[in-house]
This record gives structure tokens, sequence and C-alpha cells, in this order.
């Protein structure tokens, strides 16, 4: 069995700031919190003790870094950065405080992309490339235990490229979920949006 664990980037803003929107055009690093959040993340996966074959990361800065706390406490090097795994682009709401944002998309367009993955007007996801990017990673096979830190915006789409939608698609962050994908290449979840 094949285990793969999604894991959201630490924190980008300090609990003092109002935290804004930012995706694939604000390459910002991981706030003193953040930092906090990827050390505990690591410090949970070295006590698995589970063999890892690969740790990838978005290119983004906030998730290198999450990654580069994980391969530290792990021993297991970062093995470079994914583009799929990259956040989406927020379009006009780049940048943008929270309340901005509902203000101009509304409530419905929120529920919707945080639970069925439906993007607000004006964003750009390419939903139908990320689905095939997560099912073309699925597909690869084999055994072990890879690691994939990425965005909030990128993670959803695993849980609907395998067909496993639930309540809420968000993870927040310093969090993961877990997914297994057996012999047949049948995906399930295991856990979804836990901290450590």
């Amino acid at each position: 069995m094949r285990r793969i664990f999604i894991i959201r980037h630490g924190n980008t803003f300090a609990s003092s700031a109002d935290a804004c929107r930012v995706g694939a055009r604000t390459d910002i690093p991981l706030v003193e919190s953040g930092h906090a959040q990827a050390d505990r993340l690591g410090q949970w996966f070295a006590r698995q003790g589970a063999p890892i074959d690969r740790l990838l990361s978005s290119p983004l800065l906030r998730a290198r870094e999450t990654a580069a706390a994980i391969a530290a406490a792990t021993g297991h090097g970062a093995d470079g950065t994914r583009d799929w795994l990259g956040e989406i682009d927020h379009g006009p709401d780049e940048g943008r405080p929270e309340a901005q944002v509902l203000a101009r998309i509304g409530a419905q367009a929120l529920a919707d992309w945080d639970e069925c993955g439906i993007a607000p007007d004006g964003w750009i996801v390419d939903a139908d490339g990320r689905i095939a990017a997560w099912r073309a990673f699925f597909a690869e096979g084999g055994t072990g235990v890879d690691l994939l830190v990425t965005s909030n915006g990128a993670a959803r789409f695993a849980l609907i490229a395998a067909d496993l939608p639930m309540g809420a698609l968000k993870l927040r962050t310093g969090a993961f979920g877990e997914l297994a994908v057996d012999r047949s290449g049948a995906v399930s979840l295991i856990r979804w949006d836990e901290r450590p």
C-alpha cells in the first residue's frame, strides 16, 4: 500500500495581523508561528518511523520552508518541487483582506469553493489540469510514503481527483491529510485536516 500525506504549509500571517487571501502571485515566507507549525509537522513525521520515499513541495517559499523543516526532522532531504502543487491565483482578490473578498464574491461562492472546489468568478484555477495531475500522481503505483507540501487551493483537488469529496475540502495551515492507494489503484481517505 502507498500512503500519501498532503500537508499544508504553516502560517504566513501573525495572529495579530489581518489575514489576506494570498495565492500564486504572492510568495511570502512563514511567520514565527508558521515555523513552529512546520517544526511540529517535522517532529510528528519523524516519530512515525515510516521510511519516506519522496518529500515534494510547491515552488512557493512558504511550502519549501515547511518541507525544509520536515526534511531536517526526518533526515529525508527534499526531493524538489512540482508546479501542480502550487497555489491557485486569486485574480482580483489576490492580497485583499478576507472581509473584502467575501463582500465581492459572496458567502455562497466561498462555500462552493470550500465544499466543492468550484472557483469564484475571476480566480484562475485550472481545475481540470490539477485533477489530472493528482490522478497521474495516484496512478504512479508503488508502495511507501510520499509527503507533499502544498497550499489549501491545491490540496482540495486531491480529494476531488480521487472522488472523495467530503463536507469540507479545506486544510488549515500546519495540517495534513492522509490518503492510501491500494494495489488496484483505488484511493481511500484515512484522515483530513489534522494537526500534530
